[in-house]
């Protein structure tokens, strides 16, 4: 089965600086990462994203945030600090269980995304704009420096 956008996020978040840029847009801004790579994603395939797209992805991410992907990153953080009282080679493993269901999770909310993706219309074109409007509707602070560095980033 194939998975276009699963595929090109995966490619996208080795590229040089995406991860980092991800990461800031996460930690820093309160950015939801496979929100921005769908968005990156739609500008590279020429699809060009309108309202209900936009905000359709947003509640779909929003769903998939509070129910799986933000409890578990929260739960994977708490197992990555150490504790004297917790045997480190049990709780590490139970961290690296805990980081593949919450990738798991990840790929769900972003096998949604990708579902709710407009057909491509339009040649491929920068994916800044396309951040914008997603970061925009996702939060009222639009983090534009972040995104341009992100955007840059992306492969096209």
């Amino acid at each position: 089965m194939s998975d276009p956008f699963w595929e090109w996020a995966l490619k996208a978040y080795a590229a040089p600086g995406v991860q980092e840029a991800c990461l800031q847009l996460q930690d820093g801004t309160g950015q939801n990462v496979p929100l921005l790579l769908w968005a990156g994603w739609t500008a590279a395939t020429g699809r060009v994203l309108d309202e209900d797209a936009i905000e359709g992805a947003c509640d779909c991410a929003r769903a998939w945030d509070a129910a799986a992907v933000t409890p578990l990153r929260s739960l994977r953080r708490t197992l990555g600090n150490t504790n004297p009282d917790i045997d480190n080679a049990a709780r590490e493993s139970l961290r690296e269980a805990v980081k593949v269901v919450e990738l798991a999770a990840e790929r769900h909310l972003m096998a949604g995304l990708e579902a709710l993706a407009p057909a491509p219309t339009s040649p491929p074109r920068p994916a800044i704009d396309a951040l914008a409007a997603v970061a925009r509707v996702w939060s009222r602070v639009v983090p534009r420096p972040a995104l341009t560095m992100l955007a840059e980033c992306l492969p096209a």
